[in-house]
């Protein structure tokens, strides 16, 4: 059986995902377009990195990991730093103009090395444009994932959560974990009953603790602020936790299929059982980021019976089903659903935005695209769908947070007098 603890390490695969979402573009290469530390076929110069880590003296083996292949491609036992009790030490030869991206681990994903505040440190950034020493304090790893399960109030969130540990499906190989969001007042009258999101990427929602950069998405903060303000009723979040097979489960041409029934023909049915829900697509809107963006898309889009509504961050719309650099000259996946004369219902409610930086600063073409398309469908811009550019957003939780509250508007809200998810 899949621990939770191993759930968590195979989430931090979400790293890695961030530029398998688009694989045109990698890690290496989400920073420009020309290779780090190459310019015009220039001789490459080597430039050295030494890291230093200041560790608790009982720490053990201590491994620096990030987005280069001396540091392991985000394995979590990238490369073992040197040394003893408090002081380790990693030096590294790289290509001048490399921007180094890494973290501190004790060898999983489970134990990452915390930050001042005690959540996890958010990835460390380098630019390599000289021989650079760097130097930084980690005061404590992570505990085990279980541990802060048990301990959800600790997360500081608003409302209450309840955890399903380990969820088997007869669709889906890996176990997940899955967390049911309950909104302040849900306790108070037993009558009333609620809209419910589904969200993917579980683990990033709630608990900075164990979001995977150590910021999480603030969605109790962003509903409770919509609905003190009257913009949007109290509502059921379900997140759904991610798994080391999250690039194939989150495409709709992989195992995004089967994911699509363990949410329909299994995870819902136990939810609508077990809490107060309105079902129905007008009471049900589906959330993600990159691939999760993706993946809700498709569910909206192949399952309007289910999903009325979709928020979709970040979308992944140029994954084009390779990993990595190879087959980046093919085209992205979505282009041969429209080229084959794909169809989309009426009725269903989109959301879309992206930023201009990182690798978001890529996805306005393939964007818009999608927006022709959709428009070629009847579906109309600004009613039926909307598309958010928000200049300077980068491609990760920080970002989202400081964005949510549109989608969540549009879904629930009454954007342009609507009322529920559809």
């Amino acid at each position: 059986m899949t621990t939770p603890s191993k759930i968590k390490s195979q989430c931090r695969f979400w790293l890695i995902c961030r530029a398998l979402a688009i694989s045109a573009v990698s890690i290496s290469g989400a920073f420009g377009g020309e290779s780090p530390g190459q310019t015009n076929g220039a001789t490459e110069q080597v430039r050295t990195v030494t890291i230093r880590a200041q560790v608790p003296a009982d720490a053990g083996t201590v491994y620096v990991t990030g987005n280069r292949a001396e540091l392991g491609n985000w394995d979590a036992r990238g490369l073992a730093m040197t040394g003893a009790g408090r002081e380790r030490t990693a030096v590294l030869h790289l290509p001048a103009g490399t921007q180094l991206e890494f973290k501190f681990t004790l060898g999983s994903w489970d134990r990452e090395g915390l930050g001042p505040s005690g959540a996890v440190a958010p990835n460390y950034h380098l630019s390599v444009d000289a021989n650079k020493d760097f130097t930084v304090v980690i005061p404590g790893f992570k505990k085990g994932i279980a541990e802060y399960i048990e301990d959800w109030k600790g997360s500081g969130v608003l409302g209450r959560l309840e955890y399903w540990k380990d969820m088997r499906s007869k669709f889906l190989t890996p176990t997940r974990n899955v967390e049911i969001w309950l909104p302040p007042g849900y306790d108070d009258d037993a009558t009333n009953r609620y809209d419910v999101l589904y969200m993917h990427d579980g683990q990033n929602l709630f608990d900075p603790r164990i979001a995977n950069t150590g910021v999480d998405w603030g969605v109790d903060e962003a509903i409770v602020r919509g609905v003190k303000a009257g913009k949007m009723p109290p509502v059921i979040v379900v997140g759904v936790w991610c798994t080391g097979e999250r690039a194939w489960e989150y495409s709709p041409w992989h195992q995004g299929t089967n994911y699509a029934k363990f949410l329909i023909e299994e995870l819902m049915p136990e939810v609508n059982r077990q809490f107060r829900t309105r079902t129905g697509p007008e009471h049900t809107a589906t959330m993600g980021s990159s691939m999760g963006g993706l993946i809700s898309f498709w569910l909206c889009w192949k399952h309007p019976e289910v999903f009325g509504g979709a928020g979709c961050l970040s979308t992944g719309f140029r994954w084009n089903g390779e990993m990595g650099e190879k087959g980046t000259e093919k085209p992205p996946l979505i282009e041969r659903e429209i080229a084959a004369g794909a169809t989309v219902p009426q009725g269903i409610r989109l959301y879309f935005d992206y930023g201009t930086r990182g690798i978001d600063a890529t996805f306005e073409p393939e964007q818009k695209r999608v927006d022709a398309w959709l428009a070629s469908q009847g579906l109309k811009e600004g009613d039926d769908f909307v598309v958010r550019k928000f200049p300077g957003a980068e491609h990760n939780e920080a970002a989202w947070r400081a964005r949510l509250d549109e989608p969540l508007e549009f879904l629930f809200g009454g954007i342009n007098g609507k009322t529920s998810a559809r």
